[in-house]
């Protein structure tokens, strides 16, 4: 569906042409069965994957050649947003022609540049950058299923430094161990970006698909959330140090109100917490649709409520600035 002028002026101004029209004729929605990949003498693998922080979810569906690894022909069926739908229709096309290995190497930057109109300019708003990334874990997801492994183990396995053949699995364990939080902290333990350093960082002589840095980081910010987690299970939000509320509040802000202020146009920031009169006081401003919306202050309080709800704690006040 081209832009006409009822949707000039819209949100939908945030959304490439390409993406509309995947999201209103997807190209490769569908389904193969087991007769199908008999057929055409292939082995059907069927994935599945589900986005937390929206509902949305993706079925993939892959004819292989076994004795190739080539992956023949591919469908998908997407439970959600349009979206999704585009992000997982163009997903189902990069991987048609690949070998498995190939197409795990399919991110959902790749699936996001996909559907740009212009090389510069996102397809979508940042907010739902997150179907994308459905749209590729749903391709690890195959994979794992036709290696006969799960998800974990395909990234446990992964050489990271090939001088050092150390692992990435070896590479997470000692940062989770001895809390390494830079490059220099790491070498302190294992050899891996002692030699060619191309696993490093990005900028090396060899191209990696994963770097150390990319790694200390996610580790980093894994055991964060499992800390957040941790705390808000217990109901311990108040013993938080001020750096963990923020991140506590930051985690429900995008998964939890965020996605919602972001289907009528709207969104909301999280400004500044302070510790005043015995309260925890969030910050925050509205932005986009919510900025003018007169019906700002019930969704302020529908807000303070949502988040007391999720931070198990009636000792705080959200203040819009």
């Amino acid at each position: 569906m081209a832009r006409n002028d009822l949707l000039s002026g819209s949100v939908w101004e945030q959304y490439s042409n390409k993406v509309i029209e995947r999201m209103n004729n997807p190209r490769y929605v569908g389904e193969f069965s087991e007769e199908d990949a008999k057929k055409r003498g292939a082995k059907l693998v069927v994935a599945d994957f589900g986005s937390e922080a929206c509902g949305d979810s993706v079925r993939l569906y892959w004819l292989v050649d076994p004795k190739t690894d080539k992956i023949i022909d591919a469908r998908f069926k997407s439970f959600g947003c349009g979206t999704a739908i585009a992000s997982s229709d163009v997903m189902t096309e990069l991987t048609i022609g690949k070998t498995v290995d190939e197409a795990m190497k399919i991110t959902n930057i790749d699936v996001e540049k996909a559907l740009r109109d212009e090389p510069d300019k996102p397809a979508f708003p940042p907010q739902k950058m997150h179907c994308s990334v459905m749209a590729y874990d749903v391709i690890l997801e195959a994979a794992a299923k036709y290696k006969g492994k799960n998800v974990k183990e395909l990234k446990d396995d992964e050489i990271v430094c090939e001088c050092a053949r150390v692992t990435r699995k070896e590479i997470e364990e000692i940062v989770r161990k001895y809390k390494v939080k830079t490059i220099e902290e790491l070498q302190k333990y294992t050899d891996a970006g002692k030699y060619c350093k191309s696993c490093v960082a990005p900028g090396g002589h060899e191209e990696r698909d994963v770097y150390l840095v990319d790694i200390i980081k996610e580790v980093n910010e894994q055991m964060e959330k499992e800390e957040i987690k941790k705390g808000l299970e217990t109901g311990e939000f108040d013993k938080m140090t001020l750096v963990n509320k923020i991140k506590a509040i930051e985690k429900i802000l995008n998964e939890k109100i965020k996605p919602f202020l972001a289907m009528d146009g709207g969104s909301v920031e999280f400004v500044d917490l302070r510790e005043e009169d015995g309260k925890t006081k969030i910050y925050l401003r509205y932005l986009g649709a919510c900025a003018t919306c007169s019906s700002g202050a019930l969704t302020a309080k529908a807000i303070e409520e949502e988040l007391k709800k999720e931070l198990k704690s009636n000792n705080l006040e959200v203040i819009f600035i």
